[in-house]
């Protein structure tokens, strides 16, 4: 079984910035990995994904240019740094792993593994 871990969550104040990590363990391949969050009351979306390679990330609107998804495959970790918070962006924060199947998803539907995922709370 494959399973994804999250890490580095915690309290930050707005305009802060936290590290998150996925470590993936278990039978490892070759997978298109990406970040979700859900806040309370709200649906899951989507933050970022980033292909097998590395090659290529995509981002949603609302963090482009602020967060940055990297991964060390020979560490088997996944990677979402992120930089000037905002209190509405407090949520649990979720690392999902898919195989690449043509381009990236940002449905988490298409996602196949999934960590616990890690509180992040962003305060005033």
């Amino acid at each position: 079984q494959v399973q994804l871990v999250e890490s580095g969550g915690g309290l930050v104040q707005a305009g802060g910035s936290l590290r998150l990590s996925c470590a993936v363990s278990g039978r490892t391949s070759i997978y298109d990995m990406g970040w979700f969050r859900q806040a309370p009351g709200k649906e899951r979306e989507f933050v970022a994904a980033i292909h097998w390679n590395g090659g290529t990330t995509y981002y949603a609107d609302s963090v482009k240019g602020r967060f940055t998804i990297s991964r060390d495959n020979a560490k088997n970790t996944v990677y979402l740094q992120m930089n000037s918070l905002k209190p509405e962006e407090t949520a649990v924060y979720y690392c999902a792993g898919r195989l690449p199947i043509m381009a990236l998803s940002t449905v988490s539907g298409d996602y196949n593994y999934w960590g616990q995922g890690t509180q992040v709370t962003v305060s005033s």
